[in-house]
């Protein structure tokens, strides 16, 4: 028999929350519910899906917890905080997908792995942390933070907010657990949020250790994507296509591309930085470094066809 093709499926944040951006434990669960149709209808299609997910939200909600909660107890560290969300989303993912399976008469069953992520203790991010997270705070709130060892900047007119280092992944350390999981019929969810950012000293004995650190979700599922020789990653998003020109006259989405022409449009500031910047560079990384045939930038919506190769969605090959 010939082992079905791999498919790693990143799930956007819109994935986990309601229409208005609610994030209540109800609001979640049917969002949730939605996402796993989808996903459903992948693996109807035949191939062993993996299937990450972004965390936003969610940890954006534990740090409120942690910030109005610090006077009684410890703040817990952001790799911590990644840990609990993996968690957590990964049980009501498995939940919300063994339904979806069991509807359409599937016998494949799901199982969620709390996943980490090696980083380099060297990367420029960690000396200069740019990545925002969390809410805006006035001033003498967020002092009581930076005395804890966090950094903080000033926004102006709305305040302080922390900022965080976003190192880039350098492997899935758990991606062989993935792939025997996957090779024993399991839709695996895996490596939530781009993983729990962990970092090695290189000390003989010495244990891995988590750090005060998020990494981008699309990056590590290019990555993990690549280690686990998966024939094709899909990015699901809010939009059907990535778009060119986006906000002017001249606004046109892409459809089929190759490396070098979506290299050209990023070079040339088409994407930004804080939305579809990280997606595209996800999808040439996976592409461009030979392990991958193709990737795909769509909708939630329309996953299942990108998988079969209709012309749909932004697809570099």
């Amino acid at each position: 028999m010939t082992a079905p093709s791999t498919v790693v499926i990143a799930l956007g944040g819109n994935a986990m929350t309601g229409a208005d951006g609610s994030a209540t434990p109800a609001a979640q669960r049917a969002a949730i519910a939605v996402a796993a149709g989808h996903v459903a209808d992948v693996v109807a299609t035949g191939v062993q899906v993996v299937l990450t997910h972004g965390n936003g939200p969610q940890v954006g909600n534990l740090l409120v917890k942690n910030e109005l909660a610090a006077h009684e107890v410890p703040p817990v560290p952001l790799d911590w905080n990644v840990a609990q969300t993996q968690a957590t989303i990964g049980f009501t993912v498995v939940d919300e997908l063994d339904a979806a399976l069991a509807a359409r008469g599937l016998t494949q069953r799901t199982a969620a792995l709390v996943t980490r992520t090696l980083v380099d203790a060297d990367d420029p991010g960690f000396t200069e942390p740019t990545k925002p997270v969390g809410r805006f705070l006035p001033r003498e709130q967020a002092a009581r933070f930076i005395e804890l060892g966090q950094t903080w900047e000033d926004r102006g007119e709305k305040g302080w907010r922390r900022v965080v280092a976003s190192p880039a992944p350098v492997s899935v350390l758990d991606s062989s657990a993935v792939r025997t999981l996957a090779g024993a019929g399991f839709v695996v969810v895996c490596a939530g949020g781009g993983g729990i950012p962990v970092v090695d000293d290189g000390q003989a004995g010495a244990a891995l250790r988590g750090v005060e650190a998020v990494i981008d979700k699309d990056l590590t599922a290019a990555l993990m994507a690549a280690e686990l020789g998966a024939d094709t990653l899909v990015i699901a998003t809010d939009v059907d296509n990535v778009m060119v020109d986006f906000g002017t006259p001249g606004a046109r989405p892409l459809g089929r591309v190759t490396v070098a022409e979506l290299r050209a449009h990023a070079a040339a500031g088409q994407f930004a930085r804080g939305s579809m910047g990280p997606k595209v560079d996800a999808a040439l990384r996976f592409v461009a470094g030979g392990t991958g045939r193709r990737a795909v930038i769509t909708s939630l919506e329309h996953i299942a066809e990108a998988v079969a190769d209709v012309a749909v969605g932004t697809v570099i090959q």
